[in-house]
């Protein structure tokens, strides 16, 4: 939750005189091995004829939210090769499918209803994260990258939520600068290694031996993981 609170002093330190700087200075903070990487030079492209501060904008925001998703998937696919929820999937009856099957597989049997479901969520959560609003501008117009919007317009005018998704609990408001600084480098650093390691599982169970470190976990899966509903179906 600090990760993304820091997220504002790193935003501040980005604009166009320094965006190079501020980018190799972080890159080195996040990996002082490797340090800034950028074999395509994306830092000075101009995404869609727009400026070279909101390229970086989109870029490490989509940085940012795929390492979260990233992290997501990871902690998913663990807890569900090994656990489901003990009640009715369905107001047929039917149980949520068996650990026995690798989350791919899992995927495949669920009732096409129940794909559209989670599918929609992720939608409206995609494009209400572009809803720019006074206190949060857009990312790509200087907003903060990884700042994602409170629900209290859903509230007023749909539904009451508990919780935001951005800093649920309040728990970064008063934390210092160093240590909002400190939790985003983490944040991207373990969405870096997520992403490695959900396409590991993947790589694993979908090809034989790909990944040795997993040859005695992964699961054969002889489907299509980017066939979202079946074999015929692609999204992609």
């Amino acid at each position: 939750v600090d990760a993304t609170a820091g997220l504002e002093k790193m935003a501040e330190e980005l604009n166009p005189v320094d965006a190079t700087a501020g980018l190799e200075k972080m890159a080195e903070e996040l990996n002082p091995v490797v340090k800034f990487y950028d074999p395509l030079n994306l830092v000075e492209a101009e995404f869609w004829g727009d400026s070279q501060e909101a390229t970086i904008g989109f870029l490490r925001h989509a940085e940012i939210k795929h390492g979260r998703v990233a992290m997501a998937a990871f902690v998913g696919y663990c807890v569900q090769s090994n656990f489901h929820w003990p009640w009715a999937m369905t107001l047929e009856g039917d149980s949520f499918p068996s650990t026995d099957l690798s989350p791919e597989q899992q995927w495949d049997v669920i009732p096409e209803i129940a794909k559209w479901q989670i599918l929609l969520v992720i939608g409206f959560l995609e494009l209400w994260g572009e809803n720019p609003t006074p206190e949060n501008p857009h990312y790509m117009r200087g907003g903060k990258p990884g700042v994602y919007p409170s629900f209290d317009l859903f509230r007023e005018l749909v539904h009451p939520l508990p919780f935001n998704l951005y800093d649920p609990f309040n728990l970064s408001k008063n934390a210092s600068e160093e240590k909002k600084k400190s939790g985003l480098l983490k944040e991207i650093n373990n969405g870096r290694l997520a992403m490695l390691g959900i396409f590991g599982f993947l790589s694993a169970d979908k090809i034989e031996g790909s990944v040795p470190l997993l040859k005695g976990i992964a699961i054969p899966y002889d489907g299509d993981v980017m066939a979202t509903f079946a074999a015929d179906r692609h999204i992609f």
